[in-house]
């Protein structure tokens, strides 16, 4: 069995001192967000607990879907490239970024720079930064895909184009051929509706129209800040199922947004017979420690077990 756990927007805090230079920009709307609103959800233990609560479960692999900065200034940079560090192993953890990880202009190339070992396929060459990149680990394919880019003021939308779309699609049909557990990585949920329209996904056509035509095993995304499952349509009306968590760092008490999550996921059996579990701890409501919130099985022997899933299969035309 394969334990593939997943974390998602971590927001380290609290926020550097930031100049009236790096204000000018769309982090003035950012910064008053978080003195109004996230200074007091997410900035605590909460994260560091649940991490050592993470690693005390010992999971094969980690997986983190995105925005491990507020304002991508230079200081948060570099304080999250520390965080990874503590994390784990770049062998060890995979990552992709998030809308706050690229929030202006030249904000996303820093953080390649800063974190580019946990952002390379397995067969990176030096000098080349691509997205998707390919991990595999014992059985199991972990597909990186980047929605992150730079967005106006009050817009955190993604964008997901053709030609990521295209070569995500050549990974999915090589892992497929070689008999792996497919695992995408990506940091808006692929999926209409998922998120407000300002946050939305560009492009999720094209990566429904991927997994309809290819297929994967599971879908793993942040952003929401929320505890969802979705499905998207893939081969031979096959459900794939798409997970999003909770941000790591969300304190208790938030009315809209649950508490401090991540998500383990069981793996095992092999082509057209694999089994999937997925086990959620996270922050007791009174912020007395990490607890189990619920167990469920999503695939046994290659089938959805979800009684009712949501299916999102709205897809475009994607030519090869």
């Amino acid at each position: 069995m394969f334990r593939l756990a997943h974390l998602s927007d971590i927001h380290l805090g609290p926020l550097p001192q930031v100049s009236y230079r790096e204000l000018v920009s769309k982090r003035i709307t950012g910064y008053i967000n978080w003195q109004r609103n996230r200074k007091r959800a997410m900035f605590g233990d909460t994260l560091i607990h649940l991490v050592a609560d993470m690693k005390a479960q010992a999971p094969d692999h980690v997986a983190v879907t995105g925005d491990l900065v507020n304002l991508a200034t230079r200081k948060e940079v570099e304080g999250a490239k520390i965080w990874l560090e503590d994390l784990g192993d770049p062998h060890w953890v995979s990552l992709v970024p998030g809308n706050h990880d690229a929030y202006v202009p030249g904000a996303l190339n820093r953080a390649y720079r800063e974190w580019h070992p946990y952002l390379i396929g397995d067969r990176y060459r030096n000098g080349m930064r691509k997205f998707p990149y390919l991990r595999v680990r014992d059985n199991v394919a972990i597909i990186g895909v980047s929605s992150a880019e730079a967005t106006a003021p009050f817009f955190a939308t993604g964008t997901f184009k053709r030609g990521q779309a295209l070569a995500t699609a050549r990974l999915l049909r090589q892992t497929k051929e070689k008999g792996l557990f497919r695992v995408v990585l990506i940091h808006h949920p692929p999926i209409s509706g998922a998120a407000a329209w300002s946050k939305r996904l560009i492009g999720k056509q094209l990566f429904s129209k991927m997994i309809r035509d290819l297929g994967a095993e599971l879908v793993l995304h942040g952003h929401t800040h929320l505890d969802t499952l979705y499905w998207l349509g893939g081969p031979d009306d096959a459900k794939v199922p798409v997970v999003g968590v909770p941000s790591a760092s969300q304190g208790a008490g938030d009315e809209e947004k649950p508490a401090s999550r991540y998500n383990l996921f069981e793996i095992e059996g092999e082509p057209g017979r694999w089994s999937l579990a997925q086990r959620e701890r996270g922050l007791r409501p009174d912020s007395t420690g990490i607890d189990w919130i619920r167990e469920r099985e999503l695939l046994v022997d290659g089938r959805a077990v979800e009684a009712k899933p949501r299916v999102d299969a709205r897809p475009a035309r994607m030519a090869s």
